[in-house]
């Protein structure tokens, strides 16, 4: 004698159907996963192509090896100009002039500095 429930199923067909919701709920779930990954592939690869046809192609131009003559260039160990100091010691100084250069990523030889001077609030 199988026990039934109110509406006439069993408990192995009720185990059943709630058996086969399952596995058709996780097959689902695998088929959405795929697509997903698939779908995330797709894209990778459109965009690498629209990458590849948005770079103009390199156009070669001759190097002029001379020198303009009026350029002045600085050293690469020395820089050029005088500093102006008003109100603020030369340690202090060096330390303003060194987080400029390094916040602007420009070398300091690179950079004029024409004065420093403190502001007292």
């Amino acid at each position: 004698m199988l026990l039934k429930y109110e509406n006439g199923i069993s408990i192995p067909e009720a185990l059943n159907i709630s058996l086969t919701g399952i596995l058709v709920v996780m097959l689902m779930l695998a088929v959405l996963a795929v697509l997903v990954v698939l779908l995330s592939k797709g894209v990778r690869f459109a965009e690498s192509m629209a990458k590849k046809e948005q770079k103009a192609p390199e156009i070669k131009t001759p190097v002029n090896t001379e020198k303009p003559v009026n350029t002045v260039t600085l050293p690469d160990t020395d820089s050029e100009g005088q500093l102006d100091l008003y109100k603020t010691d030369e340690k202090t100084a060096a330390v303003i002039m060194a987080i400029v250069s390094d916040e602007s990523g420009i070398p300091l030889n690179r950079l004029k500095f024409n004065s420093i001077k403190l502001i007292e609030k």
